[in-house]
């Protein structure tokens, strides 16, 4: 955790707020837990009272083109306690058009918990075995050896301890990623460039967060159902949940279709200050399976809804988006946090919440909520520095008041 987040928490915490999701890693302690179930029973409603609206309008005022953190956001608040739907800024700063409530965005990294669930789909057909390595299903993609790999198994995959090295990209930089935002990747390149260096680490030895391990999901699903990726997810969760306005982009698709918030990268002037880089147009094929879905915050909060209701997964699989193995980080060397597909947070006052967070250049995105339903929350930020170290403040301010009690 770096020192911002500290002092963020900190701050939280004197003014008697309960800090969001997105910055409690710490394990929970002997106490027991809110909302959590144990032993066969069901603990109270983790939340009883509606969402804090005058903190949500707080924590979204002033957005725009001159603001320093976000140009928009969308956020809808839910659960059995009462709901809260907001939206501030503008959807384009040379237009000065306002944000609009149904607008599309990417939704990176929230694109796993997808991918995930139709693997589990799959496991719960009997047509994929979990503990079974992924070598027998697609043979040949990871090679074996003095060098090579060991057999991975798909659930860790799922859950990020393969030990699969990362692609090489363009490089890390703002500026390097923007030079080649047009390029058009395959997957199956971006595996075969991975396994070329090898392992990081024994399978199931530690956990370490890539989007590698779900590149060689998407290619498992499309093995296994015969059809591509797109159309598996399309047949399988968007259309089932009549998630009309969520979808994955063609492979050489640069564009945002439908009313859209654009997304802003903020970058350094030679002079002093910061303008603003329009990045709405971007190809994301090198995301693919791990964080191409385009969507609204409408769409995802019912997604959320059916995936924690046990709509969309079968409840025996289910359980799998809900544990945390027991490894270490790889590059904290603190306790894993990551499930298939999501991820476990402990809020100061012991509430456990389970989530997922996505960035794409211009665009930061929340999935998640306590197991019980009882506050589910959903946004789309138009951050400025959306891939940048620091949480933005925008975001950290609005799971604050959303899991407030």
């Amino acid at each position: 955790m770096n020192v911002r987040m500290r002092t963020l928490i900190a701050t939280a915490l004197v003014l008697g707020i309960a800090a969001g999701p997105a910055v409690a890693h710490a394990a929970p302690a002997a106490a027991p837990v809110t909302g959590a179930v144990t032993a066969g029973v069901t603990a109270p409603p983790a939340y009883t009272t509606p969402p804090d609206a005058a903190a949500l309008r707080k924590a979204i005022a002033g957005l725009g083109p001159d603001h320093k953190d976000a140009t928009a956001a969308l956020v809808r608040v839910s659960g059995t306690s009462g709901s809260w739907v907001g939206s501030s800024g503008v959807a384009d700063v040379r237009t000065g058009r306002k944000a609009m409530d149904d607008a599309r965005f990417r939704a990176g990294s929230v694109t796993k918990t997808f991918t995930a669930a139709v693997v589990l789909q799959l496991a719960a057909e009997g047509k994929v075995d979990l503990d079974k390595p992924v070598q027998e299903y697609l043979p040949g993609l990871l090679p074996g050896g003095p060098k090579g790999f060991e057999p991975i198994s798909v659930r860790q995959l799922l859950n990020y301890t393969s030990g699969i090295q990362p692609a090489d990209g363009p490089g890390d930089s703002f500026e390097a990623q923007y030079a080649h935002r047009f390029d058009v990747v395959d997957p199956h390149t971006l595996i075969a460039e991975a396994a070329a260096k090898g392992p990081e680490f024994r399978p199931g030895e530690k956990q370490h967060y890539l989007n590698i391990d779900y590149t060689v999901l998407g290619v498992l699903i499309e093995k296994l159902t015969g059809t591509t990726y797109e159309q598996a997810l399309s047949t399988r969760i968007l259309k089932p949940l009549g998630l009309r306005r969520t979808s994955v982009p063609a492979r050489a698709e640069n564009r945002l279709a439908g009313p859209h918030h654009h997304g802003y990268q903020a970058v350094g002037q030679p002079g002093g200050g910061t303008s603003l880089v329009d990045v709405t147009e971007w190809n994301s094929s090198s995301n693919w399976a791990a964080g191409d879905l385009i969507s609204t915050t409408s769409d995802l909060e019912k997604f959320t809804q059916a995936l924690f209701g046990g709509r969309v997964v079968p409840k025996a699989q289910l359980e799998e988006m809900f544990t945390v193995p027991a490894v270490k980080d790889s590059e904290s060397g603190e306790d894993a946090v990551q499930t298939a597909g999501m991820k476990r947070f402990v809020l100061p006052d012991r509430t456990v919440v389970y989530g997922k967070t996505g960035s794409r250049y211009g665009y930061s995105t929340v999935i998640g909520g306590t197991r019980d339903l009882s506050r589910t929350l959903v946004y789309s930020v138009n951050s400025t520095d959306a891939k940048g170290q620091d949480m933005s403040p925008v975001a950290f301010c609005i799971v604050m008041a959303a899991f407030a009690k």
